[in-house]
């Protein structure tokens, strides 16, 4: 038996009236808002069995199912005082049992059929030729969007390719906004309390979404994430860490006691109260995108401008300040070296944009206080070993210092950045795949171990590519590419030992990492070196 399933697209559904959600400008597609499955039998004899349980609020309230007018093969599931309605169609007869839709046949050599699970005004198919054309439409609709891109002709490009798809399904089309991933509470330890809700649009992956996007060709959905991150800071006088992916301010974290996780895990969280965190990396990631943007665009818009001042302003103003950092630790605030650097980054992008504009009395201020914050994060931020540290306070390592080559804030060749990278590949990895950091020495308020963060280890790839070690950025990559899942897809973290993939899934973050570590070690084959950040 071939069972097939899919998100259907569609051609652009709304020429009659406005969608109601869309603010960047709609393509030609839209999505169908309908989950479809087919099957066929190949040979000999199956039995097939339909089974739909939806239940509403987050598992506290079941369905009621009634029939349509399609009689035995259409049927509603509702639920009082909730604003949605789903809507099952199938050429199989339905039943009800309590909150549950099924439906039963014996399929022969040669036999179909579908089911289609839809959420949305627009009618689903009826029949199951018309379910193979929308099947067949959706996928050749993926191909041309692929056909858009510029891969390497290199034997990891299909890791590329797949990870432009992830990145592209994890994009609220209506406002560009690129999600962290696609579930919540997926457990980052079996069994532990490190079980976070990712459904959201986090600032910080804004200048590694518009490198990868840019680099592999896909400039309208960079443009479109770029003009969320417009929207907001437009908006917001001062920018949280994290949005819904309409703009959303107000994401307050509930744990849901009435639900297991995955593997039994607990707590099982909606909402990140991290929303509230004061991490000062996030100006850095704002002026990068825009001085991506603007080097993308060969110009700068007189109405970026003021809101990018605002931004460097923000980076000036709290720069000496403790906060959470990148890794949004729940202990107590510390002066972390990742948090300066990417304040840094902000007041040396704004510098460089103020000169594009030719306003030399704000370029100077901007960049007198980012040698100010060089001078003090190389003055507190570094051991006696001459190796970059977690925070001011601790000569513990922090995998978040291997960006220090890669935004550029010391050239590759300088022994400090060697010796941060080599220290973090030989004294922060487990079986050659980096942590976060180690839990011992680290406040972060929660118990119990994690994995390797894989984001982490394609940082390393890079790092090792800036300062020459070819053969070790090649082989970790490799290693890396080995652990994709069977559609080349990744979670947040891996456990080094059995390789399974731990954490959300599949990860925004994650897949902007393996396109600059690819990016990185083919473009070294090649005699050229890469840089998201490169001057």
């Amino acid at each position: 038996m071939i069972v097939r399933d899919l998100l259907v697209i569609g051609p652009w559904h709304h020429e009659e009236e406005l969608s109601g959600t869309h603010r960047r400008a709609p393509t030609d597609y839209d999505a169908d808002h309908l989950l479809l499955r087919t099957v066929r039998c190949v040979n000999g004899e199956v039995q097939v069995m339909v089974d739909c349980e939806p239940m509403f609020d987050y598992g506290r309230r079941a369905a009621t199912w009634s029939h349509t007018d399609r009689r035995y093969h259409q049927a509603l599931a509702r639920c009082d005082g909730v604003d949605l309605e789903l809507r099952l169609t199938t050429d199989m007869r339905l039943g009800f049992e309590g909150g549950r839709a099924t439906a039963r046949t014996m399929l022969k050599e040669g036999d179909q059929r579908f089911c289609a699970l839809t959420w949305s005004q627009h009618d689903p198919p009826y029949n199951f030729e018309d379910a193979y054309l929308r099947l067949v439409w959706t996928a050749h609709h993926w191909q041309h969007w692929l056909a858009r891109g510029h891969f390497p002709d290199h034997p990891w490009r299909n890791h590329l390719r797949r990870s432009a798809l992830t990145l592209k399904g994890l994009t609220f089309a209506p406002t560009g906004a690129l999600v962290a991933a696609a579930t919540t509470s997926l457990p980052e330890t079996p069994g532990g309390e490190r079980n976070w809700d990712y459904r959201y649009s986090w600032i910080r992956d804004s200048a590694f979404a518009l490198w990868g996007l840019h680099t592999l060709g896909f400039d309208w959905e960079a443009d479109d994430f770029f003009c969320f991150i417009y929207d907001v800071a437009d908006r917001d006088e001062e920018l949280q860490v994290m949005y819904g992916v309409d703009g959303e301010t107000q994401l307050d974290e509930q744990i849901l006691d009435h639900l297991r996780g995955y593997d039994g895990a607990r707590p099982v969280r909606v909402g990140n109260a991290a929303y509230k965190q004061r991490q000062h990396d996030v100006w850095g990631a704002v002026l990068d995108s825009f001085y991506i943007h603007t080097r993308s665009q060969d110009r700068l818009d007189d109405r970026v401008w003021s809101i990018l001042q605002r931004q460097v302003d923000c980076a000036l103003k709290y720069w000496r300040e403790p906060d959470q950092g990148i890794w949004e630790v729940r202990g107590d605030p510390k002066h972390f070296t990742s948090s300066k650097l990417m304040c840094w980054v902000a007041a040396d992008r704004g510098a460089r944009l103020a000169r594009l504009r030719e306003d030399a009395e704000l370029a100077q201020r901007w960049q007198a206080a980012a040698d100010e914050m060089h001078a003090d994060i190389c003055a507190h931020g570094v051991d006696e070993r001459g190796v970059f540290v977690q925070h001011y306070d601790t000569d513990a390592l922090d995998a978040s210092l291997l960006l220090i080559p890669l935004v550029r804030f010391l050239p590759p060749d300088d022994s400090r950045v060697r010796a941060t990278v080599l220290a973090i590949a030989d004294e922060l990895t487990v079986d050659g795949l980096v942590l976060r950091y180690r839990v011992k020495e680290t406040d972060d308020g929660l118990s119990g171990e994690e994995g390797s963060f894989t984001i982490c280890s394609f940082w390393l790839v890079s790092a090792l590519a800036e300062i020459g070690e070819r053969q070790r950025a090649r082989q970790l990559c490799e290693k890396l590419l080995s652990f994709a899942s069977p559609l080349d897809l990744y979670a947040e973290e891996l456990d080094p030992r059995s390789g399974r993939h731990l954490g959300n899934f599949p990860q925004a973050f994650t897949h902007l990492a393996l396109i600059n570590a690819v990016m990185h070690v083919i473009r070294d084959e090649e005699g050229q070196m890469v840089s998201p950040f490169a001057r």
